[in-house]
């Protein structure tokens, strides 16, 4: 009788080979590099930004770097690098992302659908891809207040100019323009959404203290997509008058003038009546020193007896004119 023949291991190689890859081990989790954690878009105005945090640390000297890639709503992915957006954001180490840095890149377009994701590495380990939700700039944007206010009082009014927060192709997009403002104190009022970016703020009182903030607003035209923008710092100003205002208030002060002249007329003559005496000793002449005395205080040499003298000598020596009458004889006895 023949004895059996072997069995052919090398067809029960296949089943030898799933069977051992079933019972192997695990890889190695430090194998494996983590992803960066936290990733957040920030869109302020025009800024588009990428940042996020680094993964868990691993015992490795080397620095952990990071790529960024992006697409459009179809299509492939893209690395983020000068020639394709302007800026480098492949195998970079810092954790931030700046799409839209100055002078460098205007970022991606503003109408488009833009999905990003990124990644680490540290030498062969790469980790996971980590993508985030798509992003539509003129969507999502933070819009920021005006960038510059002009406010110019006038005859109860106040003008104001203002600058929007950024510049926008106006085929696709315009800004909206509100005012708030109260009198100071008083109740608040709107005044807008307007298109123009000259606002005049009329019928308000003259020589009022107001104060007011701006909002610019962006209005997506394709989409009819409005964007809440936010408001400026408060400022206050002063209101003018207008014609009839500033007529009334010179024949104001003409007539309150005239008042407190008329005041003060009436009480310097009630002072004269009541106090006459006192008014005349108060606005007498003051006594003056003799002539003789004032020489001698001139000239003490000379003796003030022998001026006084010589004064009153040269005062005797002066004679007037004297005429003689004459009467008749009979007469002058009737006189006698």
């Amino acid at each position: 009788m023949r004895p059996p023949a072997p069995p052919r291991l090398w067809l029960l190689l296949p089943l030898l080979l799933c069977c051992l890859r079933a019972a192997a081990p695990p890889p190695d989790s430090l194998s494996q590099l983590a992803a960066p954690q936290h990733p957040k878009i920030r869109l302020y105005n025009l800024e588009q930004v990428l940042s996020w945090e680094s993964p868990s640390p691993v015992n490795d000297t080397r620095p952990v770097v990071y790529s960024v890639q992006y697409k459009y709503i179809v299509g492939e992915w893209h690395d983020v690098t000068v020639k394709s957006i302007g800026v480098n954001c492949t195998q970079i180490t810092a954790t931030e992302c700046d799409f839209t840095a100055a002078g460098l890149s205007k970022g991606f377009l503003l109408h488009f659908n833009v999905t990003l994701r990124l990644r680490a590495e540290l030498g062969e380990l790469v980790s996971a891809w980590v993508t985030m939700p798509w992003f539509l700039h003129y969507r999502n944007v933070t819009v920021g207040p005006p960038k510059h206010i002009m406010v110019t009082p006038r005859e109860g009014t106040l003008v104001i100019v203002v600058s929007p927060p950024f510049e926008v192709d106006t085929s696709e997009a315009t800004f909206l323009y509100t005012v708030h403002y109260e009198e100071k104190p008083g109740m608040q009022q709107v005044k807008g959404p307007l298109q123009s970016n000259f606002i005049l703020l009329d019928n308000l009182k003259p020589f009022r203290i107001y104060c007011l903030q701006v909002e610019a607003q962006l209005f997506w035209n394709t989409q009819r997509i409005i964007r809440p923008g936010q408001l400026s710092n408060t400022s206050c100003y002063e209101t003018t008058a207008d014609a009839y205002a500033k007529q009334q208030q010179v024949i104001g002060i003409s007539v309150g003038t005239l008042l407190s002249l008329l005041l003060l007329a009436g009480a310097c003559f009630f002072l004269v009546l009541k106090y006459g005496s006192v008014v005349k000793y108060l606005f007498r002449t003051p006594p003056s020193i003799p002539a003789q005395i004032e020489e001698y205080l001139k000239d003490p040499v000379q003796p003030i007896l022998e001026a006084l003298d010589k004064d009153i000598s040269q005062k005797d020596d002066t004679w007037n004119s004297v005429s003689v009458i004459s009467f008749p004889e009979k007469e002058r006895e009737d006189v006698l």
